[in-house]
């Protein structure tokens, strides 16, 4: 039995911690003994112990990467519990900590965004390099934009392998679910266009709103949804008003049955130009045969394949976005063909079964060097 510990430092639920609890919900536990370390009062506690999996909480570590403190206390747990692999997520602290007891070291890197200078060139990515060097065994990147990220500053490329986020696809919904579902949202015989990302400016939300407006202007007959919470939202909303948009573009909110809104969504927009890896929203939106138009950011391109499952188009650009939206609701043969390329693909690639045994196999790997 392969002992493992993983290690979240978030507090709140985020795309690393939804990769983490569909990590817990498809181990192979005839193999792998399971523990999991957060901060004190993390929203994901009460998921992983409905699992059955035990949670250990430590102090210090919330929301932050490092700290001499966390360190300490890890280092505590990590010589209680003795596990062979220590998987962290975003927490230095436990890298450290877990080097120190003597475990294997395994992180990864969920995020895709533009580098420091001060650590891709020179002194600073030779020093970045080797400390991230020694305190792991392997990284794992959820994205090949990701190992980018990660080997430009430093990290040495034979430690990294690309390991594709994964989702349990989501259920269909009947006829009579959808219907409902249109009235709850306020749908009749319109087209449904939506994005669901943090209301974060580097998510590019502006240029959906632009792009919406573009395309009402041509006369399409479509609903704009703009799911979730963050920052820019008020910036969202002035920017909807100021166009007098508010019946056509909806800011929806926190949505907590996300698969509501995926259910009645036709074409779904990612427009991220600041950080972006592999977005589960989009994943979960090709389970259901839904294509996208995404930027050329980050993971985008190794979600979307142009022409194949969606379109790829240049970053901050609306004009683009509306073409490629709007060429999609015109054209009902694409549109299918499109759709039934993002099941085919989803199950070929971004399942959460591959992703957990590619997980596991590397576990293995690491433990047999």
């Amino acid at each position: 039995m392969i002992k493992v510990i993983e290690v979240s430092s978030d507090t709140n639920i985020g795309g690393a911690g939804k990769c983490l609890l569909t990590l817990l919900e498809n181990f192979d536990y005839s193999k792998f003994e399971v523990k999991v370390v957060l901060p004190e009062n993390s929203l994901l506690k009460e998921h992983i112990e409905r699992l059955g999996i035990p949670v250990i909480e430590v102090g210090g570590i919330a929301d932050k990467s490092l700290g001499f403190k966390a360190i300490s206390a890890l280092k505590h747990v990590f010589g209680a519990e003795k596990p062979d692999i220590v998987h962290t997520h975003a927490s230095m602290s436990a890298k450290i900590a877990a080097r120190i007891s003597g475990a294997k070291v395994i992180y990864t890197r969920h995020s895709v965004f533009p580098q420091s200078p001060g650590i891709t060139r020179g002194l600073g990515k030779a020093v970045n390099g080797a400390v991230n060097n020694f305190f792991a065994d392997g990284v794992i990147a959820v994205a090949e934009a990701a190992k980018d990220n990660l080997t430009e500053t430093g990290i040495d490329e034979r430690k990294v392998r690309v390991i594709l986020n994964g989702v349990d696809p989501l259920r269909k919904k009947t006829p009579e679910e959808k219907k409902e579902l249109k009235r709850r949202f306020g749908v009749t015989d319109e087209k449904v266009v939506s994005i669901i990302a943090r209301l974060e400016d580097i998510k590019g939300h502006m240029y959906f709103i632009d792009a919406a407006d573009i395309l009402l202007k041509r006369g399409a007959k479509v609903k704009f949804f703009i799911a979730g919470t963050g920052s820019y939202k008020e910036r969202l909303k002035a920017q909807i008003n100021e166009l007098g948009r508010e019946n056509d573009i909806v800011l929806t909110g926190f949505i907590k049955d996300v698969d509501s809104l995926m259910a009645v969504t036709d074409i779904q927009v990612n427009a991220s130009y600041g950080t972006e890896a592999t977005s589960l929203a989009l994943l979960e939106g090709m389970s259901l045969g839904i294509p996208a138009v995404v930027s050329d950011f980050g993971g985008n391109p190794g979600v979307i394949a142009d022409g194949e499952n969606g379109f790829v188009v240049p970053r901050k650009n609306a004009e683009a976005i509306a073409d490629k939206v709007g060429l999609l609701i015109d054209d009902a043969e694409l549109y299918d063909r499109l759709s039934r390329g993002s099941e085919r693909i989803f199950g070929e690639k971004f399942t959460s079964r591959i992703m957990t045994e590619n997980t596991e196999k590397m576990y293995e790997d690491i433990l047999r060097k």
